[in-house]
């Protein structure tokens, strides 16, 4: 959904459409739950925290300006009610860096396939698993801010927005959970190129 098309739906939801709404959350119901099972590593709780999101969202509709995107609004709303959610349990969930599309295959952090030999095959699932497990050992904040970026795919600036911190910020954040999680990777012996070339 554009910009435009964002707003032209939030602008009838402020207008009393009710049923507007659900053009939303059609849109971003899959991205806000995968966001949430990222961040509590539970599917039943990812599911509560996409649903108080969009309840929360709805509830703060009057009050939209149209600043940044819907979307970027509403992953910052996520990404909120997930971290108060993980601070007043006080826990760590496992994170999952797999993701399916509509034709159930994965996408996004997945290692590209070289081959389809079961020793690659084996080893892929190893280090998914590894780096999964290095998400889960992060900081919730550090967490967060990696997943906005490498698996919702926001550029420095839409996480600023989300998060209401400046680009510098976001770049220097994403630097330090980019650093920890290549320390936890490399101490566990299985660090994708992915993370050991970027800075």
């Amino acid at each position: 959904m554009t910009r435009e098309q964002e707003l032209a739906v939030v602008r009838r939801v402020q207008r009393g459409d009710v049923n507007a709404f659900e053009d939303l959350v059609a849109a971003y119901e899959k991205n806000v739950y995968n966001l949430a099972l990222r961040m509590t590593g539970s599917p039943e709780d990812a599911e509560d925290m996409a649903q108080e999101a969009f309840i929360k969202a709805y509830n703060s509709l009057p009050s939209f300006r149209g600043d940044s995107k819907f979307s970027v609004w509403l992953y910052r709303i996520v990404s909120n009610v997930c971290l108060d959610f993980l601070r007043k349990k006080n826990r760590r969930g496992t994170v999952s860096l797999s993701v399916e599309d509509d034709d159930g295959e994965d996408v996004q952090l997945d290692l590209p396939d070289t081959s389809q030999s079961p020793e690659e095959l084996l080893e892929k699932k190893l280090t998914r698993e590894s780096v999964r497990r290095g998400l889960a050992s992060l900081p919730p904040d550090a967490r967060q801010i990696l997943l906005l970026r490498e698996i919702q795919g926001l550029s420095y600036e839409e996480i600023g927005e989300t998060l209401g911190l400046e680009p510098g910020t976001v770049k220097s954040r994403i630097f330090r959970a980019r650093k920890k999680l290549c320390a936890y990777l490399l101490a566990d012996g299985n660090i994708p190129d992915s993370f050991s070339s970027e800075s």
